[in-house]
């Protein structure tokens, strides 16, 4: 049993006010119940609260990252140059780079192909594309991100415009599974955004609850944009300037240099309640 020891009566009842109490310098602190000390009393400042629920309003809720694989989590191994300059030979491709500053759309660009050319351009991105799975390597930084997600409870999808084979590939040999997977087997490919929808669809989630990562200014921010998700583009080299976003009026919400950067702007950025 607790004894609290009260002080004598008072003619005067604001004597009796604990708060009142605390302002009178002439009041005994050692009468004073513990409970009832200053440091008990003490609240945080109005501005402090204040500020304190405006950031936690601020951040919006992400339910769901969607990732590309090449150059995103997989490391850059296929040299996209060369294999545009086989599929469409060196003077095309010239022409072809020089109307496209910000890249050249391969996939896009052979539809208009008869069937017969259109077959050997595939077989030749496929052989590309099979001598970059012999050196498939993960990106440093996804493992771990890749974990944070899953102890939050996130969802993640992935978007690729490489075979389905490479993405099979790449779930065996690093044990991540994303799902959906989507290849560029589902039409239409990125940049348009109904593989992202797709995704956001079998989440039944918003699309602005999601967040698409990739390396690609062209096809993942575009494709991320379309949708009217979040995006992020992962920029290891300091490949793109403010030049190239007005080019293609595209600005990524966010530009990091590396996975673990992505690991710090969803803490710092998002409320990640499961």
């Amino acid at each position: 049993m607790i004894h609290i020891n009260c002080p004598p009566k008072s003619r005067n009842p604001q004597s009796l006010n604990p708060i009142n109490s605390l302002q009178n310098p002439s009041f005994p602190q050692s009468r004073m119940p513990s409970f009832l000390s200053k440091s008990f009393l003490r609240l945080p400042p109005k501005s402090l609260l204040f500020t304190m629920s405006t950031v936690a309003a601020a951040k919006s809720r992400l339910r769901g990252v969607v990732f590309d694989m090449d150059g995103t989590l997989t490391v850059p191994v296929i040299d996209f140059a060369a294999m545009y300059k086989a599929v469409l030979g060196d003077v095309e491709y010239k022409r072809i780079k020089a109307e496209n500053p910000s890249g050249i759309d391969i996939l896009h660009h052979i539809e208009s192909w008869t069937a017969e050319k259109q077959q050997e351009a595939y077989k030749i991105i496929a052989d590309f594309e099979k001598q970059g799975l012999d050196r498939l390597q993960i990106m440093p930084g996804a493992a771990e991100l890749c974990g944070f997600l899953d102890a939050k409870k996130i969802r993640r999808g992935l978007i690729t415009r490489n075979v389905k084979d490479a993405v099979d590939l790449f779930h065996q040999r690093f044990g991540m599974m994303f799902s959906p997977a989507l290849s560029r087997e589902f039409r239409p490919y990125k940049p348009n955004p109904a593989p992202l929808l797709h995704i956001c669809s079998t989440w039944d989630v918003q699309p602005n609850e999601v967040m698409m990562v990739g390396d690609s200014l062209k096809d993942d921010v575009a494709c991320g944009k379309n949708a009217g998700a979040l995006t992020c583009l992962l920029d290891e080299n300091g490949r793109y300037g403010s030049q190239d976003f007005a080019n293609l009026d595209l600005t990524p919400d966010f530009k990091v240099s590396s996975l673990i950067e992505v690991h710090s702007l969803l803490k710092s950025n998002f409320d990640l309640t499961p």
